[in-house]
């Protein structure tokens, strides 16, 4: 396992500055948020490469700015949108293709309890998607996300059942609590498909802190991975409102530096 950090912490600062702040901080490794239509064009993405090149950085996997509409592009009634939004997920791929980066995370269908379509054609909608971003060379991993159909393990043990190994998940300790569901349930739902790792802490009154400043078990976190004999990577994804100094970042990594 390895440290790493995601460009979320300092949003909304823009994606280059924030990438350069990190990268000027001896972070090495990253998870990317593009948050915008203009951080698709090929010139934009080769400078962020570029910066990551000159400091010997890579750029693990890609956030989606439009994860809080895929209810509405990948998971609705109305079919022939998923096509589309196949096809416009292809950006998706193709910058991370650009960055060199090998996963492009999902949260999937939000407000799903009014929603009418089945688990079984989540699922489906879901291989579509997987299968067509293993075509780029890209993984499309399920992170577990409050509020979203995927915030109950039940529904990822079922998810993770019916598709075997054509599934991959992003665990993130955050987003169980807010959802009112034990981080340690939710990874072993995942099981060995786990493929990524959003680390973050938490303690009684606070949903999300930097590690180390909360009171999750860790090395019991740690330990359950390598039940599961996962070999991904664990990256530090806070809000910026969760830290005031950059310098608490540096505490942090520190904290997880010990765990990989």
């Amino acid at each position: 396992m390895r440290m790493g950090i995601s460009t979320a912490c300092l949003y909304p600062l823009e994606l280059e500055r924030s990438f350069q702040t990190l990268l000027s901080m001896d972070f090495r490794l990253f998870e990317v948020f593009l948050n915008t239509f203009s951080e698709f064009t090929p010139n934009y993405l080769r400078e962020l490469r570029t910066m990551a090149d000159v400091y010997g950085a890579e750029i693990k996997s890609v956030h989606p700015f439009t994860s809080g509409y895929e209810g509405f592009l990948l998971f609705s009634e109305y079919e022939r949108r998923f096509q589309d939004s196949l096809e416009f997920y292809k950006h998706y791929f193709e910058a991370a293709n650009h960055l060199g980066a090998s996963i492009v995370v999902l949260h999937g269908q939000r407000d799903y309890a009014s929603a009418n379509i089945s688990e079984s054609t989540y699922f489906e909608r879901y291989a579509a998607l997987f299968e067509l971003g293993q075509s780029y060379g890209i993984t499309v991993a399920q992170e577990n996300v409050n509020k979203f159909r995927s915030e109950s393990p039940g529904f990822i043990r079922r998810m993770r059942d019916y598709l075997g190994e054509e599934c991959a998940f992003v665990i993130d300790l955050k987003q169980a609590v807010r959802a009112g569901q034990d981080p340690f349930t939710m990874c072993e739902a995942m099981g060995e498909r786990i493929i990524h790792v959003h680390i973050n802490d938490n303690a009684p009154g606070y949903d999300c802190l930097l590690p180390g400043r909360g009171t999750v078990d860790f090395q019991r976190f740690r330990n359950l991975l390598l039940e599961f004999h996962y070999q991904g990577d664990l990256i530090i994804e806070v809000y910026r409102k969760n830290f005031s100094n950059l310098t608490e970042l540096q505490e942090a990594r520190e904290i997880v530096q010990q765990l990989t």
